[in-house]
């Protein structure tokens, strides 16, 4: 199989889909790649590195659609690279389809396969491609939540840890998964008063044991999270449905009581974001001020620390890689149901159910396809 790694063109997305290690790897299971020329440049994976590994380098991202069968990349596809799709063309990435109608417009009427990152299971019941970026957002919060507090950010001017005499900052974590997690216990780590919310006592529970009891844990209901959003510094919002668009838990209404000068985080902003004020935002503009508290909304938050995503992404991706490569999708998709549950959007169908609901398509059932 031919399988083309166009360099990402989001706002300072500076990640890849393939590190040189991935590309010697498919090289030896005798695959062909092509890389479009400074892909990894921003990383440290320049185009020698690549070309050692075995990829042919190319000069542009219309090279790599026009000729690769296989497409795999990190952020969804760009206005200007889903036109380049073709009918019976894989596309392997990140897509984030059920808030976004013009992308799943775009690519049923492009008649490609798509699987997403993001919904691809594991024996678990666990979201592995998703994983890695959740940890990496989780950590990465706390740090741009700490950013965000410092007053010429626009912040209240409040110190996450405190000092002696001094109490820290309040943090609230709204999700108790692998991003809820990763947030608070950095948070902890820096010494701030840290409150997280989930439905599921079984979680709370658990976070409590392996927190010693240093993460405080709350059932999450309407009257328990606007208490706690209220007298939060900063809140994190971490709440995941798989596939599906986010629910919108913080309302402007309680968005109106917190103090001027506290911070939003919401980590959940691909899937259309966990407060009813959040609106996708980039690391060229990362914060906007709505009723005097700051919005981090970030859409490719990962990006900032780029390589570190990289490796971890590509570490989780790379044997269902090859084994889209080695079997053709078709054959993938029905040996693998992990893989499966990651089947998108085939031949101008919607193959999700939570896509399909989202958005009001007809769900088609991957098997009936």
């Amino acid at each position: 199989m031919l399988v083309g790694v166009p360099k990402e063109i989001k706002n300072h997305e500076y990640r890849v889909g393939m590190t040189p290690s991935g590309v010697h790897e498919l090289c030896r299971y005798g695959h062909s790649v092509i890389v479009e020329t400074n892909a990894g440049d921003a990383i440290g994976f320049n185009d020698d590195t690549y070309a050692k590994a075995g990829a042919e380098i190319v000069q542009s991202a219309q090279e790599i659609f026009s000729r690769a069968n296989m497409i795999v990349k990190v952020k969804e596809p760009q206005v200007e690279e889903y036109k380049m799709l073709r009918s019976g063309q894989l596309l392997f990435t990140y897509l984030h389809l059920a808030p976004d109608p013009i992308q799943t417009k775009a690519l049923l009427e492009s008649d490609c396969i798509a699987i997403a990152y993001e919904t691809v299971t594991d024996i678990h019941g666990g979201l592995p491609l998703l994983a890695p970026m959740s940890e990496v957002a989780g950590r990465l919060s706390i740090q741009a939540g700490a950013r965000a507090l410092e007053r010429h950010e626009g912040g209240s001017g409040t110190l996450l840890g405190g000092v002696p005499g001094v109490k820290p900052a309040n943090v609230v974590v709204i999700g108790g998964g692998m991003v809820g997690l990763n947030a608070a216990r950095m948070a902890a780590g820096l010494n701030a008063d840290v409150t997280i919310l989930d439905r599921n006592l079984s979680v709370l529970q658990k976070i409590d044991i392996y927190s010693n009891g240093r993460i405080k844990t709350l059932y999450s209901n309407y009257m328990n999270l606007e208490e706690a959003v209220r007298e939060a510094d900063l809140v994190i919002g971490a709440v995941l449905i798989p596939g599906a668009a986010a629910p919108k838990l913080v309302t402007q209404s309680m968005l109106k009581t917190m103090r001027k000068g506290s911070v939003l985080v919401d980590v959940a902003i691909d899937q259309g974001g966990c407060f009813e004020t959040s609106k996708p935002t980039t690391h060229a503009q990362p914060t906007y001020v709505i009723d005097g508290v700051v919005h981090y909304c970030v859409s490719n938050m990962p990006g900032a620390v780029a390589k570190t995503s990289t490796l971890a992404l590509t570490n989780a991706t790379l044997p269902f890689v090859l084994d889209l490569a080695n079997k053709g999708w078709k054959t993938a998709i029905h040996t693998n149901e992990h893989l499966k549950a990651g089947l998108n959007i085939c031949h101008g169908n919607v193959t999700y159910s939570a896509v399909a609901s989202n958005l009001g398509y007809p769900y088609f059932d991957p098997n009936s396809l």
